[in-house]
């Protein structure tokens, strides 16, 4: 597959497929081999749902347990699921309207009907409907307990290998220069961007990837905090990489709806840049860059929403920031 068609195929295949796989902090590798896994049963999923958890403690548990089963509905099937985001048609409702995720798989599994058997096509519609039962306790969780879904391996990322150029805190890496556009068609480079910043905190995301967007709201604040301090967070959506007009209108309409008013880029895959993100596997990614254009530490895998994510973060800009005064 040529890199061109990585950002709008390869990534959505891999990286929806694997929506439930981010069980701690770091990057996990995607599951040895091609072996799939057998599917959840019915009544173990129902006994989860039932459950009543008492306290903010139990009802973290309850929460990674039901993604866990989301992971295994998927894992179970990864060849037919892997065909369906392969052939996912765009205009698909997107994640981030609050909607169930489960509605979301329904409809792409049903936009992509005509590619499966009938009993392939069932397989994947009890999947997904399964996924929309687990998503409405999820919902249900969440009202009653917020913070459960904002701890380590609560789903903050859609994940399936590590991303290279890491580092210690201390050390940096030159971010591969660019070229290229914000979403609203204005001229953007690399070297005017991070130099006029004394920390880029350059987020990469795609527009149907939950997390992604469930965290854009935490980096609008942060954009906030940063301004005052002089830095900023730039987006990178990663479907309106080479400028694909109708990928740049799904991600402003998205950024709207969750009021983002930083910067988002896009730029040319066939660049040095373009081959980094088309080597990302887990998303949200997040690099910290100081004003002379280095990469500082190890990129933040995963949404930006839990203690742990914010503290590895804030100290990444502030090693930035002190590089930049030097």
């Amino acid at each position: 597959m040529s890199v061109t068609k990585l950002p709008k195929i390869a990534k959505i295949a891999a990286a929806l497929m694997m929506s439930a796989l981010v069980l701690c902090l770091a990057a996990c590798s995607t599951p040895g081999g091609d072996k799939e896994k057998p599917a959840p049963d019915d009544a173990g999923i129902e006994a989860l749902i039932a459950e009543q958890p008492k306290n903010a403690e139990e009802a973290t548990d309850l929460y990674n347990r039901l993604m866990q089963k989301e992971n295994d509905i998927l894992s179970s099937d990864k060849s037919l699921w892997e065909k369906v985001f392969a052939g996912a048609n765009k205009d698909s409702s997107m994640i981030g309207d609050g909607s169930n995720y489960g509605d979301f798989l329904l409809a792409t599994v049903e936009g992509a009907k005509d590619t499966f058997s009938a009993d392939e096509f069932n397989v994947l519609k009890t999947g997904a409907e399964k996924i929309k039962k687990i998503e409405d306790k999820l919902a249900a969780l969440k009202k009653e307990f917020p913070d459960c879904a904002s701890t380590p391996g609560a789903g903050e990322s859609v994940d399936a290998a590590s991303a290279g150029m890491t580092g210690d805190a201390g050390k940096s890496t030159k971010f591969p220069s660019f070229k290229g556009k914000d979403l609203d068609g204005n001229d953007v480079s690399s070297d005017e961007l991070f130099s006029k910043s004394k920390v880029t905190v350059m987020n990469f995301w795609f527009t149907s990837c939950k997390p992604c967007v469930e965290e854009l709201g935490e980096l609008e604040a942060l954009n906030k905090k940063l301004a005052e301090k002089g830095g900023q967070v730039v987006g990178v959506n990663s479907f309106t990489l080479d400028g694909n007009q109708g990928e740049i209108s799904d991600a402003k309409d998205v950024l709207s709806k969750k009021g983002v008013t930083y910067k988002n880029v896009w730029f040319n895959t066939d660049g040095d840049a373009g081959k980094l993100v088309s080597g990302l596997f887990s998303f949200p990614t997040t690099y910290v860059i100081d004003s002379n254009g280095n990469v500082v530490g190890d990129p933040i895998v995963g949404a930006i929403t839990s203690a742990a994510q914010r503290e590895a973060l804030d100290r990444l800009i502030d090693q930035a920031i002190a590089n930049s005064a030097k």
